[in-house]
Order: structure tokens, then sequence, then C-alpha cells
């Protein structure tokens, strides 16, 4: 006898489509799109896709955008800290 899996266990109750576009945008960022072509694409996907979809793939990308804005903060007060002690 098997057991049928419900949607809602494995995705916490929201939209598979939703997942499928995190997952789509995680992959072409790590097949080397950058964040100006995943913007673009987010955009016509917003424009052209399921909602969820849409969602999903928009989610990601800003993930990525606070990432990188985060990391490049860091990036900047290391140098001037690391600068001042070199003064």
């Amino acid at each position: 006898m098997s057991l049928a899996t419900l949607t809602t266990t494995i995705t916490g109750g929201n939209d598979p489509a939703y997942y499928a576009g995190r997952a789509d945008a995680y992959d072409e960022h790590n097949h080397g799109a950058t964040l100006n072509e995943l913007t673009t694409r987010a955009a016509h996907i917003t424009d052209h896709h399921d909602p969820m979809y849409a969602a999903g793939y928009n989610a990601h990308v800003l993930e990525l955008r606070r990432e990188t804005a985060f990391r490049t903060a860091t990036e900047a007060d290391i140098a001037h800290h690391l600068q001042a002690r070199a003064a």
C-alpha cells in the first residue's frame, strides 16, 4: 500500500509554481546570469507568466539583490577600516 503525499506538506501551503520560479532564478544565477539580466527576466516573467511562478522568481531576485547590497556594504566597511589602519 502506498501513501499519497499532500502538496501542502511539501510546499508549506504555497503553490508549487512559486517554488519553480525560485528554483529557475537560482539556476539561472548559478549558470552565470547577472543581477541585471535576472531583473530584466523577472519583469518579463511578471508580465507574461503564472502569477505564483513570477512571485517566486521575483522573490529570489530580490533576495539576491539584498545579498549583493549587504556584501558590497560589508566589503566597503572592511576596506575603510583597513585603509584607516594603514594610514
